[in-house]
């Protein structure tokens, strides 16, 4: 059986929006105005990426936030969960952030989490030079291999996000030992009650935990 990743992120990224830029992103977190709530821009995301390569196995949100300053502002989520290394990442982060500018006049932060199993390094710069005219773009990238050696910190924190990034982590070791993924996906799905999670959130972790780990 081939593991699915792409569908059960997009869901649970929908689904728990704050959560994941809490988890991941706490600086940009922390300039959001969370009482005003969030809005995602999936049909203006498709006019600037309609053309883009059909088959993609990755995920993009782009989300309008509102800031503690009363401004608006959008981020662009892009949860890459490929396992294989993609060359021109970078190059394409930069074409998307670019098109929104150039289509709708505003700047976007662009944010990436990397699902593949920390083996490959993705770049998160993508600069170009000629004749002293320059462009450096850089976006933040969270790496979830980098995760399997905070454990303790995953198992400790409230953040349902915590979950699902053992989940994902657990799902790519155990994707050649079922017995071992059937312990593991127990082990997960105890560990939602432990730790007191409301009855609507169990239903909704065990769903993603289920569907990756199946």
């Amino acid at each position: 059986m081939s593991d699915d990743y792409d569908s059960p992120w997009k869901e649970v990224t929908e689904r728990y929006f704050r959560e994941f830029m809490e988890f991941f992103f706490p600086q940009a977190y922390g300039d959001i105005d969370c009482e005003r709530g969030y809005e995602f821009l999936d049909k203006e995301f498709h006019q600037i990426t309609k053309d883009a390569e059909i088959g993609r196995k990755y995920v993009d949100k782009l989300a309008k936030v509102w800031l503690n300053n009363g401004h608006d502002a959008w981020a662009m989520i892009h949860a890459d969960i490929q396992t294989q290394h993609e060359d021109d990442f970078a190059e394409r982060m930069y074409v998307y952030n670019y098109r929104l500018f150039d289509r709708f006049g505003r700047h976007a932060a662009s944010f990436a989490v990397m699902g593949d199993s920390g083996k490959s390094r993705q770049a998160d710069t993508f600069e170009q030079e000629l004749w002293g005219c320059s462009v450096c773009f850089h976006f933040p990238v969270i790496r979830l291999g980098d995760y399997a050696r905070r454990s303790e910190e995953l198992e400790n924190s409230g953040n349902p996000f915590a979950v699902v990034v053992m989940a994902h982590i657990l799902a790519q070791a155990t994707a050649k030992d079922s017995d071992r993924r059937m312990a593991e996906k127990l082990r997960l799905t105890k560990m939602l009650y432990r730790r007191g999670f409301p009855k609507q959130d169990i239903i909704n972790l065990f769903r993603f935990v289920d569907w990756l780990m199946a």
